[in-house]
C-alpha cells in the first residue's frame, strides 16, 4: 500500500462549499476512485492559509491525481474550480508532498 500526500489552495469564503460538495460526492467518482485502488482518501484544511492537505493510501501506482484524461474527474474539475485554485484545464493547483517520516 502507497500513501500519497499533496497540497492544494481552497479559495477564501469557500470552506463550507467546499465540504458541502465533498460530503455529496458523486457515487461515479466515488466508485472510480475505489476502483482506482484508493482505500482512503482524507482532506484537511488549515484555515490560516486556506491550505487544503489531502492524503490517500493506493494500492497500485495510481492516485487520484493521475486520473486527469477520466470524463468524471473532468467534470468534477470544472464543478470545483469556483471554490479553489485551477489551473488552465481545471485541474486543481497541487503539490506533491514528499513523506519524510512514517510510524506504523
Amino acid at each position: 500500500m502507497k500513501r500519497l500526500a499533496f497540497k492544494m489552495y481552497l479559495n477564501p469564503g469557500q470552506k463550507e462549499e467546499y465540504k458541502k460538495r465533498h460530503n455529496e460526492l458523486w457515487p461515479e467518482l466515488h466508485k472510480l476512485l475505489k476502483d482506482a485502488g484508493l482505500s482512503e482518501y482524507s482532506i484537511f484544511l488549515d484555515e490560516e492559509t486556506n491550505t487544503l492537505f489531502a492524503f490517500q493510501k493506493v494500492s497500485g501506482d495510481v492516485g487520484s491525481q493521475d486520473l486527469a484524461n477520466n470524463a468524471i474527474v473532468k467534470k468534477w474539475w470544472a464543478f470545483m474550480a469556483d471554490a479553489m485554485r485551477v489551473n488552465p484545464d481545471n485541474s486543481p493547483v497541487s503539490v506533491e508532498l514528499e513523506e519524510i517520516f512514517y510510524m506504523e
